[in-house]
């Protein structure tokens, strides 16, 4: 999938486009039903499908001291997207000047800069500066320059609207099997494997370690998951998700045990998706105890995750 941007300039090839706009974190089944209706239309307009996002997400510019939240990377939210049909990913940087751009240059921007022929938003969908615009004025500026604009309703499961907030919530109760079903996906953490102090290879895990950088913070404690490695191979596994405190000086990691396979991953990007919560991290009296419960967590992740 190509990833576009308005400094780069919009191809030929992708103007007169469906554009599905939002901010689409975690790209759970609300947004997907945006972003399916915006393909759906596309192909019956013969029309290539875009999906526009923004990063940084909004909240992160206006509030820069938010705890983080994201639940999705820009390439995992990318890699979503060409999954479900769409032809390119439009990536608004989202800066001052975006910011204090008006509801209404930026209903003519979609129309002028980016050529788009129709947009798709949910209906609590707002944009511009100080949040002047909304669905609705979509549509009222849309049908003055040529732009056609529908929104598509919420989603609600268990008789709840779908929403990236509800899924945070669900992760910070450890309710992994929750977020999964909002996301259609376990919630899934994807980062560079870096070097730590090796305990875990003393005490006979020797584990690949993630920060967890801007995600949302899931309940800290032990993780049945499955890990996607490098070569796209898929394994089993056990995490850890905390701050270690038996050890000294706490420090905030992903520590992911693969299960039956060995290699070096120093270096390299991992995905370590969240499928089962298995209990609250703790502090154990001494190492013996640690390794006893580490068996136990390993046995019960095998159990879960593996036939």
């Amino acid at each position: 999938m190509q990833r576009l941007t308005l400094a780069g300039g919009i191809p030929e090839a992708f103007r007169n486009s469906v554009v599905a706009l939002g901010n689409f974190d975690g790209f759970h089944l609300g947004h997907q039903a945006v972003v399916g209706r915006a393909v759906a239309r596309a192909a019956h307009e013969g029309r290539p499908a875009i999906v526009a996002t923004f990063d940084p997400h909004p909240v992160r510019f206006f509030r820069p001291d938010t705890p983080p939240f994201r639940l999705t990377s820009l390439n995992q939210r990318q890699e979503l997207f060409a999954a479900a049909g769409a032809d390119a990913c439009l990536l608004f940087g989202f800066d001052q000047a975006l910011a204090a751009t008006s509801a209404d240059a930026f209903v003519r921007l979609l129309r002028r800069d980016i050529g788009a022929a129709a947009v798709v938003t949910g209906e609590d969908f707002t944009f511009g500066a100080r949040r002047g615009g909304n669905a609705g004025f979509l549509r009222e500026v849309g049908a003055r320059i040529g732009l056609a604009a529908e929104a598509v309703g919420p989603v609600a499961l268990a008789g709840e609207p779908v929403s990236s907030s509800r899924i945070r919530r669900a992760l910070g109760q450890g309710d992994t099997a929750t977020a999964t079903r909002l996301l259609t996906r376990a919630f899934a953490i994807r980062g560079t494997v870096q070097h730590g102090d090796k305990r875990g290879r003393e005490l006979g895990y020797p584990t690949a370690n993630l920060a967890l950088d801007d995600y949302q913070r899931p309940a800290y404690g032990i993780y049945a998951v499955r890990v996607r490695l490098p070569s796209g191979e898929e394994k089993a596994g056990v995490a850890s998700l905390g701050i270690r405190p038996t050890f000294e000086p706490p420090v905030e990691l992903l520590e992911t045990y693969v299960f039956d396979w060995s290699g070096d991953l120093y270096g390299q990007e991992i995905e370590v998706a969240l499928h089962h919560f298995l209990r609250p991290e703790q502090k154990f009296d001494d190492l013996d105890s640690l390794v006893a419960q580490m068996r136990e967590d390993e046995a019960e992740a095998r159990r879960l995750l593996l036939p």
